[in-house]
């Protein structure tokens, strides 16, 4: 959804915005090459190979990257003597090059320790969480964050497997869970073990706090005028942004529904076809896309 998140901020030439999720820098690179040399991009991740890779990938831009969490965005903008930013952008997926790490977890098939941290000097990984809680905790973290029905059956059959010996990498939760969620024609498109991988990392990361509160502290990063783009990626994250965007009277909302990808980026990325962009800008300066 790049063209989408480029025309909806419309960065002009000497503007400076924030790629809160750096990831692969597809969104940093075309906002530097439209706010141009007068201009700056701030581009955070909570990722340090992310930011390493960014280093790389996006030299020669006028980008300042920084390892952080995109919710503490304000602190990052007062290290820079920054008042205010005129857009900022979060793609809350996951990148492509975090799903290739199989040593990290992300992947079902990963060999790997099932880490599912996105930085890994922060807070437990995964796989602790899941030999460590109890079968009541793991059934409602799996139900709630990951909107599982199937929840009670897999927190069940995670206790009595690790009662044999514990359960450490990917590959092996993601084969306990297809064993134990039936398949449906409604569930052919995505693999049984997503739900139970999406609600171990937003527990990891607590991705959900951080959006919370990025959403109460994001306008008070903006100029007069800014804008703020969210991709989501499923309901739970889409839900806080929708509802913030509507009951903060420091938004208006620009994007009255969200905006789906195209079929044929679906086509180019199918893990795009659950994306969902909001658009909001600060209430007193809201416009369409393209105006001054």
């Amino acid at each position: 959804m790049l063209e989408d998140v480029v025309r909806w901020l419309d960065p002009r030439p000497g503007a400076v915005v924030v790629d809160g999720t750096v990831g692969g820098g597809g969104h940093a690179r075309a906002l530097a090459e439209r706010v141009g040399r007068e201009g700056m991009v701030i581009a955070l991740d909570r990722d340090p190979a992310a930011v390493a890779a960014a280093e790389t990938n996006l030299a020669g831009l006028p980008i300042r990257l920084a390892q952080a969490n995109y919710c503490d965005l304000h602190e990052v903008l007062e290290t820079l003597e920054l008042t205010g930013v005129d857009g900022i952008v979060l793609d809350l997926g996951l990148s492509s090059d975090q799903l290739a790490d199989e040593s990290r977890g992300f992947s079902f098939s990963g060999g790997g320790l099932l880490d599912l941290r996105f930085d890994p000097t922060e807070g437990e990984p995964a796989w602790r969480l899941v030999n460590r809680l109890s079968e009541e905790t793991l059934a409602d973290l799996i139900y709630h964050f990951g909107e599982e029905r199937h929840s009670r059956r897999i927190a069940r059959a995670i206790v009595q497997r690790r009662r044999e010996r514990p359960i450490k990498t990917a590959a092996e939760l993601a084969e306990l869970v297809r064993r134990n969620v039936p398949r449906t024609p409604t569930r052919q498109r995505i693999d049984p073990a997503t739900r139970t991988f999406q609600a171990l990392r937003i527990a990891t990361n607590q991705e959900l706090k951080s959006l919370e509160i990025a959403l109460r502290r994001l306008p008070e990063c903006l100029n007069p005028g800014g804008r703020l783009a969210v991709i989501s990626f499923h309901s739970l994250e889409d839900r806080r942004v929708k509802e913030a965007f509507r009951d903060d009277d420091r938004y208006e909302v620009l994007t009255r529904k969200p905006i789906r990808p195209t079929a044929e980026e679906v086509d180019r990325n199918p893990r795009a076809r659950s994306a969902k962009l909001r658009v909001a800008a600060l209430a007193e300066a809201a416009g369409q896309p393209g105006e001054g």
